[in-house]
Order: C-alpha cells, then sequence, then structure tokens
C-alpha cells in the first residue's frame, strides 16, 4: 500500500483494537457480576477500565480518515449512526458501572449497553463490507476479535486481582479462561473457513496463505490463534488447581499473543481485503 493509504490503515486498525477492548471486557464484567462472586472492586475497575476504553474509540472514531486506498467501501452515511451507538454505549456502560458501585446487578441496564456497543460493531461491518454478504463476515470477525481481546484483557486483570485477593473463590477466573479458550478455539474454525473458501480478497480456497501477505497470514495463525489457544488452556488448568501466580503470569503472555493477532488481522481486512 501507499503511505498514505498505510496510515489510514493504521487509524481503522487501532479503531478495531480499542473497540475489542472495550466491548470484550465489559463483557465479561456483566458476566462476572451476573455469574459469579467475582469482587466489587474488580468489576468497577475493570468497567471504569473498559469505559475509559470505551472513550477512546469514540475519540479514535471521531478521528477517522475516509478509507481511500483501503479494501473497504467509503459509506459515510453509516459514520454518525455508527458514533452515536457508540455515546449511547458509553452513557449506559457508565450508567451500570455506577450500578455496580452501588451494589446493584442492573441486568437491563448492562443488557441494553453491550447492545449499544454491539449495534455499534454490526453498523461498522455494513458500512465497511460494501454488501450484506460481506458485511456479515466482518461482523463476525468484530465480534469475535471483541470476545478474545476484551475477554483476555479482563482475564489478565482478574488473574492479577488473586494476588491482592487470595480467599476469592478460583470460579470466576475458571469461568473466564474457559470462555477465552472457547472464542479462541472458534477463531481458528472461522480461520480455517474464511482460508478454505477464499474469502474476501484471496479469491481462491487457501489462497491467502500463499500470497504477497502470506507472511501476516502465518503469523496470525501461528502466533495469534494457535498459541493463544495452547496459553488459555495452560492458564484454565492452573486456575483451575489454584495455581494462581502461575496463572496470572501465563494469561499476561495471553493478553499480548491475542492483541498482536487483533492487530494483525485487523490490517490484513483493511489493508488487503483478507479475512482470517
Amino acid at each position: 500500500m501507499a503511505p498514505g493509504s498505510l496510515a489510514g490503515a493504521l487509524a481503522y486498525i487501532n479503531w478495531t483494537v480499542l473497540l475489542a477492548l472495550t466491548l470484550g471486557s465489559f463483557g465479561v464484567v456483566i458476566l462476572g457480576r451476573l455469574s459469579t462472586d467475582a469482587t466489587r472492586g474488580y468489576l468497577l475497575f475493570t468497567g471504569v477500565s473498559s469505559m475509559a476504553i470505551g472513550l477512546l474509540a469514540l475519540l479514535a472514531d471521531l478521528a477517522l480518515p475516509p478509507p481511500e486506498g483501503l479494501a473497504i467501501a467509503n459509506t459515510p452515511a453509516f459514520d454518525q449512526l455508527r458514533r452515536a451507538l457508540l455515546a449511547a454505549y458509553l452513557l449506559l456502560g457508565s450508567g451500570y458501572v455506577v450500578a455496580l458501585a452501588r451494589g446493584r446487578r442492573a441486568p437491563s441496564l448492562a443488557a441494553a449497553a453491550l447492545l449499544g456497543g454491539v449495534a455499534a460493531a454490526l453498523t461498522a461491518a455494513y458500512g465497511w463490507g460494501g454488501s450484506l454478504a460481506g458485511a456479515i463476515p466482518l461482523a463476525i470477525q468484530l465480534l469475535v476479535l471483541a470476545a478474545a481481546t476484551g475477554g483476555a484483557l479482563a482475564a489478565m486483570i482478574l488473574g492479577h486481582w488473586y494476588l491482592v485477593t487470595p480467599r476469592l473463590s478460583e470460579r470466576p477466573l475458571v469461568l473466564t479462561a474457559r470462555l477465552l479458550t472457547g472464542v479462541i478455539a472458534v477463531q481458528l474454525v472461522l480461520f480455517a473457513a474464511w482460508t478454505a473458501t477464499g474469502s474476501g480478497a484471496a479469491g481462491r480456497p487457501f489462497g491467502a496463505l500463499l500470497g504477497s501477505f502470506a507472511l501476516f497470514v502465518w503469523l496470525r495463525l501461528l502466533v495469534g490463534l494457535l498459541f493463544p489457544l495452547v496459553i488459555s488452556w495452560m492458564a484454565l488448568r492452573t486456575a483451575s488447581t489454584r495455581s494462581m501466580e502461575s496463572a496470572t503470569g501465563l494469561l499476561y503472555i495471553d493478553m499480548a499473543a491475542i492483541a498482536s493477532g487483533t492487530i494483525v488481522a485487523a490490517g490484513l481486512y483493511f489493508g488487503a481485503g483478507l479475512l482470517v
């Protein structure tokens, strides 16, 4: 890509990473409050962090350049709706964090906030996908990236929480690590399906593995999917035996690998039109 196109792709990659971090970690906060005995301190810290990242995502969205030279559609008509939905997500999510601070469960508020964030991702997919056929796989990609990247962030914070709250039940971390492992397994299945069918710009089965972007595709597979899958499973096993220091160290590594894979996946889609 030309330098200008590369700069434009970086802005969209940044947006994707920020959205993934805020949406996925906020989902874990809701799950932790409704399904586990995670401490209020952890939920509040992760919730506030999620909203802070969400604010950065909105600011990044407001500064997105036109996608000239990128492998996505340019549909400005969806920009305002996407930003309005992100703003609604922030307002509702912040309200939910206040409800957590007051000891309330507030499931309806949590669902409304999460729905706003998901709707923002779906709007982005429809605006950039070029058609319904292009929007559906992009929407799936954005949501699973959010579940993996934000989930890894929330799991890493939770693992660290055990170092200062040793009597906390292992259930919250075991559940989070199990779900994270499952999400990465789903990503691996999607990678296989998309490369096998030649989805995106590859155009032919397994073309992405052999084309001009093959190095980055293989990095996505090995470093961003297979490696985190093994690390997540190891974190799950160590958490199940209450080896929380080991689990926390593994989750730090997991977070780095998953975030790297998200960056590569976003770059390949926005810059080359490849779904991986």
